[in-house]
């Protein structure tokens, strides 16, 4: 007798990422669960789960790109494990406060640690809950989640090279770090790919200004491409810029992979002239409402899916 199949997992999401759903549900690998969503005229968000998830395995996007964003997700997990999920894993594209990692002055609260702690409080489904969070700012943030949860920090490497490959058009390029705390990771994927890699050498003046004091690696006449994890107004991007131009560089472009850009931060990345182009990925919303020409968005969903089959064994 052959064996039982599996069934596909269902997969739900808050308001803010029905695109990631999208791509996911694109794979074939996942069966859309059903959800109702509207929001009172007093700004109360109404979300009924319509179908039955009664010993079912469940997969729930959504990134906490707002306290609302961060409820909704916390609400939707609590109540797919109440109707009897038979395990969750909760997809986290982007986690907010990640910079907020660690008290640095008397007082400051460490956000990332009590965001992780809430989800961490969702009830624990029979075959247990997971995490599934993306480029982290700091790699010891799976360790702020709690009790039983398991969580899985997925790398966007394999985006990153590619992106890399295609903005240098099979040529040599130099990557680079817009400061040191990104080196390490800079100077490993530059490793993986087989290019130099260059650090911004900053010198701090007060607690608010650094000076640029130097570049680590020669880039007269090489194309630059910046790497960072998050990008919030580009303030660091451009001097990082300025400084390989000014040491030489024939270009530079900018990766990210969290791209926040509030406000007209990216028409102040525009009009600097200091960038080729800027890709970022999709793992925060905003990258699409900002997508053109200049601003390239790399989607993520075949890595999600990717670890998604594996932790799943789909």
């Amino acid at each position: 007798m052959s064996a039982r199949k599996r069934t596909k997992p269902l997969i739900f999401c808050t308001a803010s990422y029905q695109y990631m759903l999208d791509a996911l549900a694109a794979t074939g690998d996942f069966t859309r669960g059903k959800l109702e969503r509207h929001r009172f005229p007093d700004g109360e968000l109404y979300d009924r789960i319509a179908g039955n998830v009664s010993r079912r395995d469940v997969v729930l996007v959504g990134g906490t790109i707002s306290a609302e964003d961060t409820l909704e997700l916390y609400d939707l997990g609590s109540a797919l494990v109440k109707y009897g999920a038979r395990s969750l894993t909760t997809v986290i594209p982007y986690f907010g406060y990640s910079t907020m990692e660690r008290a640095v002055k008397p007082g400051e609260v460490v956000k990332a640690k009590t965001r992780a702690r809430l989800l961490s409080s969702i009830p624990p489904a029979s075959e247990g809950n997971r995490f599934v969070l993306m480029d982290l700012h700091s790699e010891g943030i799976p360790h702020y989640f709690e009790g039983g949860a398991t969580t899985f920090h997925v790398y966007c490497k394999d985006a990153v090279k590619r992106i890399c490959k295609r903005l240098a058009r099979g040529g040599d390029f130099v990557l680079g770090s817009t400061d040191a705390g990104r080196a390490k990771w800079v100077e490993s994927l530059a490793g993986d790919m087989g290019v130099s890699c260059a650090i911004i050498l900053k010198r701090r003046i007060d607690a608010r200004t650094t000076k640029v004091t130097g570049v680590s690696a020669d880039v007269k006449g090489k194309i630059v491409i910046i790497y960072d994890d998050m990008i919030r107004t580009g303030g660091s991007a451009k001097m990082a810029a300025q400084a390989y131009l000014d040491a030489g560089a024939a270009k530079v472009y900018l990766i990210c992979t969290h791209c926040l850009l509030p406000g007209d931060s990216l028409k102040g990345l525009e009009e600097s002239g200091l960038f080729a182009q800027i890709v970022v990925t999709d793992t925060h919303p905003r990258a699409r409402d900002l997508a053109g020409q200049f601003l390239e968005v790399e989607p993520v969903g075949d890595l999600l899916a990717r670890e998604l089959r594996t932790g799943l064994k789909l």
